[in-house]
């Protein structure tokens, strides 16, 4: 798999695997040789034109690619500033972003010699699209996901056990994605003679952040030419995307990070409120640490471990990003927005009723956004949003806990 085109990316990581100041490999030792192989293995095969002739196969005949950019008119139409047009990887076989990635560590794997993928997931988008595509390639698939997600995902859980996988549900801490991130590592620290772990988003020691951004920068790739076929020459002024890890993010900043004039901003869970242990918003109020094998920003409690962390939308909860998003915003390359949960509600309930889409909470963040930055900018102006995926796990858990009608929302 080639890395992105752009010159950002072949300037980073470092040979050490640091983005600036954050990133390396700092996974137990055990782990070294594991890291080392992948490294090597992927290195070999991204410039291989017969491993890329068959991902683009898998991509085209399983995924569906290339997703379109659509125009939200009716919203535009609504807000009566800047066009909002979104990337459609909602339309992505198994419903979001993560099979990008999810089918190239499968790939990966089979090259390596592995029968088996191990993972973790918050929302179960990543764990689904795992499954999928490990039941493609032949391979076991174990996916990991905290308690409080299972119940809340439910419907994910059972699309993960019909493709094969076994589902290994963590009740420890507060069993949402850090916790299944802790649980699919110690497995993988057990496994790694015969497992490969397909790391659910741009986080963890080298080379497991590039690797994931490489995979997932077909994204942007495509959002890229679409946008400029679509508008007669012209990049968008703003590109927005929910933030967490950091794959759907860097999967579409990958096409426009060398463009200086356009504007790129990360999208946090501000959940409940900015008291500590209310939201996810990393960038926003984390600090340097290390978390998951890499150094990066990380929301940190008293004692400087993990904080507790609170999103309505699972794939979010996270207490920190991946080493390239942090520098990115370190750096104030990203202009960083928070979204609160009764908002991203709000915003999933007006997508369905003013579009006949109904995304993801996740994605909900970003539009919401999206939304409140059109209404400051004129109407000459576009803003392209990562539609990271959709909504159907939601449907059943906002319409239970969330039945009011909150398509009125004003921040």
């Amino acid at each position: 798999m080639p890395r992105s085109t752009s010159s950002h990316a072949g300037r980073f990581p470092d040979a050490h695997g640091y983005y600036g100041e954050f990133g390396g490999n700092h996974w137990p030792p055990l782990l070294g040789p594991a890291l080392e192989e992948l490294a090597g293995t992927y290195e070999e095969l991204r410039s291989s034109p017969d491993f890329r002739r068959e991902l683009d196969s898998v991509r085209t005949g399983l995924q569906g690619r290339p997703t379109p950019v659509h125009h939200l008119k009716n919203t535009s139409d609504q807000v009566g500033g800047a066009a909002i047009h979104v990337k459609r990887e909602d339309l992505n076989h198994t419903g979001a972003h993560k099979i990008n990635h999810c089918v190239g560590f499968a790939l990966l794997a089979k090259k390596m010699g592995k029968r088996k993928v191990i993972a973790e997931t918050g929302a179960g988008q990543h764990g689904v699209a795992l499954a999928g595509a490990a039941a493609l390639f032949g391979l076991e698939c174990e996916v990991h996901i905290g308690a409080v997600d299972a119940d809340k995902v439910n419907a994910n859980v059972g699309l993960m056990r019909l493709l094969g996988a076994r589902v290994v549900p963590v009740a420890a801490g507060q069993s949402t994605l850090k916790e299944a991130s802790d649980s699919a590592l110690d497995a993988y620290t057990e496994q790694h003679a015969h497992a490969l772990y397909a790391i659910g988003s741009a986080i963890g020691p080298h080379p497991f952040p590039m690797i994931v951004r490489d995979f997932q920068s077909v994204v942007g790739q495509e959002a890229r030419a679409q946008f400029l076929a679509i508008t007669g020459g012209n990049l968008p002024d703003h590109v927005v995307a929910c933030v967490a890890g950091g794959s759907n993010a860097l999967g579409l900043y990958s096409g426009f990070l060398d463009d200086p004039e356009v504007v790129l901003h990360a999208v946090e869970p501000l959940g409940r409120s900015a008291r500590p242990g209310q939201h996810a918003a990393t960038l926003t109020f984390g600090r340097p640490g290390t978390l998951h094998g890499a150094r990066s920003v990380v929301l940190q409690d008293d004692d400087g471990g993990p904080a507790a962390v609170r999103s309505i939308a699972s794939g979010l909860a996270y207490p920190g990003v991946g080493p390239e998003m942090a520098m990115l915003g370190a750096s104030g390359r990203l202009s960083v927005a928070t979204v609160p949960d009764e908002e991203a509600v709000a915003t999933f309930r007006r997508i369905a009723r003013s579009e006949g889409i109904i995304p993801a909470l996740e994605s909900a963040h970003a539009l919401a956004f999206a939304i409140r930055l059109a209404a400051t900018r004129p109407p000459t102006e576009h803003i392209l949003v990562n539609l990271s995926g959709r909504g159907d796990k939601d449907v059943g858990f906002v319409l239970a806990n969330h039945d009011g009608d909150t398509s009125e929302y004003r921040p």
